[in-house]
């Protein structure tokens, strides 16, 4: 019997046998993926005005808190040279790090490697991270610089796309999602933006669409630019997409910051309290002189809310858009709540498709995520119209009144003035399930407002009367007096008391403290079927 000779084993480098060797090349690969692909393809990213991946997960996060996982993930696509072309991080940098103290997970495209085009690898990094999220009970914020999907990928890198979209899914509700815009997001890219919690938008730098301005004048024939198509100013002033828009990349992280201060970890807990050296019980006499006591004078609901918060400090979130409405964070000693109010210096308060769409959200948003609702309401109703009737003022008001409806957090109702019809039910009466509802001794709540209750109640006496102007006003005097008046509402239970307004902050305090630890259970179901 012959013996076939043994295989001798391959020859391998002799480099770096030992661990220090191996720990110097680490550092060395280390160095090379923290300094990115080239110093050209950054010089390339500051020409536009931008910073790079690096550079911003360093403004939103507490120094030196980031944690980088994956960084030497590489592609495996072959062909169209991709075979050629393998850099680290693969265009995405994904890990987790701190905001004020609380952990927060983040993914940020470099536009530098691919243009931050998304491919398989790219995609499965920011899968785990959100998947990490989702299982830590942590935010997530994303900070977008992408071209889109890689084209060299084909259907790869749409399913990475899609993986994401079922994960955005997922998380809604559970976890904060905040989706920071700085550079151009197109195509089907755009939709992970739009399932999130918050939009934030950079002036100048960042867009968004789903077909770009080339392929609209080829199919419509008309020319716009790409901020004139989906810029910052579009979305959060026009569409309503983007909840904030900023001049810099610096100052718009910073107000991530502010934004994530403000909001729980996760849909099981409260958010943050924090102890104000804003007395509780402090008077708020300048209410008595901003707010007009005639129902027809405007004024600005903004002063009204930095008199009644913490150190007249307040989030507001789209103030751009459906500018009837006001919809922000703040701190009621110490305590974060949101606030819901109609604005009277912009199409005097009434709620219209846009407003109702805003407010509902922002509804549901702190009912997510445990934040107590206060509605301050001076309404004078829906705002009327063919284009308002027609374009579904019914199906988005009912939004707004089914976010209510649905919401088991504290909530409290103050109204200042004026609120009439639907409107007064929908901004969370006590009918639709407010926990504690308070008004001003100037507040009129009726069907409508007394002269058109009068020319309807009425109109045959006005027009038998000598002097018909005479009997209006006459008959306009009584209704008010039989149902406007400031306590006909409390005496029927409707309001669970009159107050004097310097005393708002105060009772407001009170009213969010006896509610903080509040539980309600809705109905067993799968989820419910909301307007849309």
């Amino acid at each position: 019997m012959t013996t076939q000779p043994r295989a001798r084993p391959v020859a391998t480098a002799p480099q770096h046998r030992d661990l220090r060797g191996r720990v110097a090349e680490l550092g060395a690969v280390r160095t090379a993926v923290q300094d990115g692909p080239s110093p050209r393809a950054t010089e390339a990213q500051r020409a536009k005005g931008k910073l790079t991946a690096r550079e911003r997960i360093a403004l939103l996060l507490d120094d030196g808190s980031f944690r980088e996982v994956e960084p030497l993930r590489r592609h495996r696509a072959q062909g169209f040279g991709l075979e050629a072309k393998k850099p680290h991080t693969d265009g995405v940098i994904t890990g987790w790090g701190t905001v004020h103290g609380r952990t927060v997970f983040v993914y940020a495209h470099d536009f530098r490697i691919f243009g931050g085009a998304l491919g398989e690898a790219h995609a499965e990094k920011i899968h785990k991270i959100m998947d990490m999220a989702l299982a830590t009970g942590a935010p997530l914020v994303s900070l977008n610089d992408g071209a889109g999907a890689r084209i060299q990928e084909g259907v790869t890198a749409l399913a990475g796309y899609g993986g994401i979209f079922r994960r955005n899914t997922r998380a809604s509700g559970v976890i904060p999602q905040i989706s920071v815009m700085l550079g151009p997001c197109a195509g089907g890219a755009a939709y992970s933006p739009a399932l999130t919690d918050f939009v934030f938008m950079v002036r100048g730098i960042s867009q968004m669409f789903i077909t770009g301005p080339d392929v609209v004048q080829a199919v419509t024939g008309e020319q716009i630019s790409h901020n004139g198509l989906g810029g910052a100013d579009v979305h959060s002033g026009v569409s309503g997409v983007s909840h904030l828009a900023y001049d810099d990349e610096e100052t718009c992280l910073a107000e991530v910051r502010c934004l994530l201060s403000l909001l729980p970890q996760n849909n099981r807990e409260l958010p943050p309290a924090e102890p104000s050296g804003d007395p509780a019980d402090r008077r708020c006499e300048a209410l008595l002189d901003l707010v007009p006591a005639d129902g027809n004078r405007p004024y600005d609901m903004r002063k009204v809310i930095e008199e009644v918060v913490d150190d007249a400090d307040y989030f507001e979130i789209q103030p751009g858009w459906a500018t009837n409405v006001i919809c922000a964070l703040s701190r009621i000693d110490g305590q974060v709540a949101g606030i819901v109010a109609n604005q009277p210096q912009s199409l005097a308060g009434v709620l219209d498709i846009h407003a109702s769409e805003k407010a509902a959200r922002f509804v549901q948003m702190c009912d997510a995520f445990n934040i107590p609702i206060v509605t301050l309401v001076d309404v004078p109703g829906f705002l009327p119209g063919v284009g308002q009737e027609h374009d579904g003022i019914i199906r988005h008001g009912a939004k707004l009144l089914y976010a209510y409806c649905n919401a088991t957090v504290p909530r409290i109702q103050l109204i200042l003035r004026k609120a009439y019809g639907g409107a007064y039910i929908v901004m969370d009466s006590r009918s639709i399930g407010a926990d504690l509802s308070y008004a001003w001794p100037i507040n009129e709540i009726a069907v409508m407002g007394a002269e058109g209750a009068a020319n309807v109640i009425f109109r045959r006496d006005i027009a038998a009367a000598e002097d018909p102007e005479a009997m209006r006003a006459q008959k306009i005097k009584e209704y008010k007096s039989e149902l406007m008046h400031p306590y006909y509402a409390a005496e029927r239970g409707l309001v669970d008391d009159v107050i004097d307004p310097a005393d708002t902050r105060r009772v407001l305090a009170d009213a969010l403290a006896v509610l903080r630890l509040k539980h309600a259970d809705l109905p067993g179901r799968k989820h419910g079927n909301q307007p849309v």
